[in-house]
């Protein structure tokens, strides 16, 4: 990619987040540029009408321009008012470039709400199937790591095109002094710049690194945070250890690089600038026998354009620092935009009649075949439906059609007789309560992990009552008031000051809250003592015929009350029933199971 393509490239990238008011930024650098080349340009008349006051020596093309414009005021004959319009076109400056820099935090500002918001929303509403595909490091790293680069990488790009334009104006106000000494600087000046090509592709190619060895690391940080009471436990950290040392060296090295590179830069900036001019001025007066007054001034405007020149490479070279950031973000949200979960337009009202799988055959890849087959059941409205089946027999993966979270590769699913694909998927999952194996619990309060931030707890007396019930209902009352905060006990990262059965009753408490149409228990009880189990197994009992349930679960005592049971086994439907109806066939792979059971 050209240096203008990747210019470009970068500018839409930007102005896709924060539009047409990127240019206004680049309107104001331009002005502040031109007030500080008339600045110093107006030094000119000052220096020339003293000499020529003590030669023959006329006045510069440009100096009589500029004593017309002075004429014009009224200040011509005034040092003092010379000095003093001076003085407030520098003023001037001064306010334009504040104005510069505070529309620039303010987009920068702006910058951070579009793209973290863009993304969050995207992700919240990809297709399950990519998630399935990426490790949440991956996630991390887009959502904290890069975007934060990204936006960084704005005020590095917003530098350099800014350094572009005084350059260009300080050069073209010299021009109009010193022509051949305008040329000659300008041609030093893209040398200059080429030189660093070589510089600016090794950077790029350390960004690129550098983005994706980040996300290496967030995989390994994520995991073993997440495991670490495991890991520390059966001092299994090592491995991890490895991984993470590995990937934090990399990075490591990656900076170093860089930052030699910065260094680098920044070391010669003056340098170069100051042998260059004095090449070119030694030139202007040995060869050509240029004037000294406009060569002062244009000296000064040289210095100042040469390093904006040299600073021009330092900025792009800071961009491009970040240009594997700016290009695995854009990538993230094309690949995002186009993973995106399908979704109808047809509402499903309160669930009413039933849900039917109409011979549902599903695969996640289709080299390794299908996972569910050839499925026909139905599950009607308050009734509790139970799934059996040894582990991979392919129970979740069915709870997961069941939610619409997988689409079928074959066949229909149908809810209250409207077809998966024609479904508003919000308006069926507002409905359902989701008990699932993993619990789900948040770093917040009690009150709080139960009602999900609905309703005021602390002045809402009627959603205090809601919070309540739940929690008895899910036998959950009696530890949370034994604790001394009670329902304002924090319960830390995903609940880590709370048992696996605290836990669970916690999980079970907020889907009760929720007063859902349709509940599903994935091994809900599977964390609990036999004393709170049998509670809670009271708790599902007395829902039976006011709310469908649907239940996973491998301890099969837990189902005896459902009004039917489906037995799954290598993703067939082997058998249904209810459990007596099931544990008196001769030969049948449920009573199998409950026989196993009461050894």
């Amino acid at each position: 990619m050209s240096v203008l393509s990747t210019i470009k490239y970068f500018f839409s990238a930007y102005r896709k987040f924060i539009g047409r008011r990127v240019y206004i930024v680049f309107f104001l650098t331009a002005a502040v540029a031109l007030a500080e080349g008339l600045g110093i340009t107006l030094i000119l008349p000052l220096i020339e009408s003293a000499d020529a006051g003590n030669s023959d020596k006329e006045m510069s093309t440009v100096a009589v321009a500029l004593q017309v414009m002075l004429d014009f005021i009224g200040i011509g004959d005034s040092m003092v008012g010379i000095l003093l319009f001076i003085g407030a076109v520098f003023v001037g400056k001064g306010l334009l470039m504040f104005g510069e820099g505070a529309y620039f935090s303010y987009l920068k500002s702006r910058l951070m709400v579009e793209i973290k918001g863009k993304m969050f929303n995207a992700y919240s509403t990809m297709d399950y199937n990519y998630y399935l595909e990426r490790n949440t490091g991956h996630f991390i790293n887009i959502l904290t790591g890069q975007i934060g680069q990204f936006i960084q990488s704005f005020g590095y790009f917003k530098n350099f095109l800014s350094k572009l334009i005084m350059s260009s104006a300080y050069l073209l106000v010299a021009f109009l002094l010193a022509w051949k000494f305008a040329l000659m600087a300008l041609v030093v000046g893209i040398v200059v710049l080429f030189l660093f090509r070589w510089l600016n592709e090794f950077v790029k190619d350390l960004s690129r690194k550098a983005s994706a060895e980040s996300g290496e690391l967030n995989k390994f940080l994520v995991q073993s945070l997440q495991g670490f009471k495991y890991l520390a436990s059966t001092a299994e950290m090592g491995f991890l250890k490895n991984g993470i040392f590995g990937s934090i060296k990399k990075l490591a090295i990656y900076q170093y690089k860089r930052g030699m590179a910065g260094s680098f830069t920044s070391a010669i900036q003056e340098p170069v600038s100051v042998i260059f001019l004095l090449f070119i001025i030694i030139v202007q007066v040995s060869v050509f026998d240029a004037p000294i007054a406009p060569i002062f001034v244009a000296l000064i405007l040289f210095h100042r354009g040469m390093q904006q020149i040299i600073g021009i490479q330092s900025q792009w070279q800071s961009t491009i620092n970040n240009a594997g950031s700016i290009e695995m973000v854009m990538n993230e949200f094309n690949a995002v935009k186009a993973e995106q979960e399908p979704d109808g337009k047809t509402t499903v009202g309160r669930f009413s009649k039933n849900i039917v799988f109409d011979n549902i055959s599903f695969c996640y890849d289709q080299e390794d075949g299908d996972v569910l087959k050839e499925i026909n059941l139905e599950i009607p409205v308050n009734k509790t439906v139970a799934f059996v089946g040894e582990s991979g027999a392919g129970k979740s993966t069915l709870i997961d059609m069941l939610t619409l979270m997988l689409r079928p590769r074959v066949g229909k699913i149908y809810i209250d007789g409207i077809a998966d694909d024609e479904i508003d998927k919000k308006s069926w999952r507002s409905q359902i309560g989701y008990v699932s194996q993993e619990t789900v619990v948040f770093d917040d309060s009690i009150a709080n992990n139960i009602n999900l931030w609905k309703g005021d707890y602390e002045n809402d007396p009627e959603v205090q009552r809601k919070v309540h019930e739940a929690a008895e209902k899910a036998y959950a009352l009696d530890f949370i008031e034994s604790l001394p905060n009670g329902f304002h006990t924090m319960v830390g990262d995903r609940g880590i000051r709370l048992s696996g059965g605290q836990r669970q009753r916690l999980f079970i408490a907020r889907e009760l809250f929720k007063d859902p149409n349709l509940l599903i228990l994935d091994e809900a009880t599977s964390a609990l003592d036999s004393d709170s189990e049998k509670y809670i197994q009271q708790s599902i009992d007395n829902l039976k015929g006011s709310m469908t349930v649907v239940i996973i679960a491998h301890r099969l005592s837990t189902i005896k009350n459902s009004d039917k049971i489906y037995v799954l086994d290598e993703g067939k439907v082997i058998e249904h029933g209810s459990y007596d109806d099931l544990t008196l066939e001769k030969s049948g792979k449920f009573k199998e199971m409950v026989e196993m059971q009461s050894l």
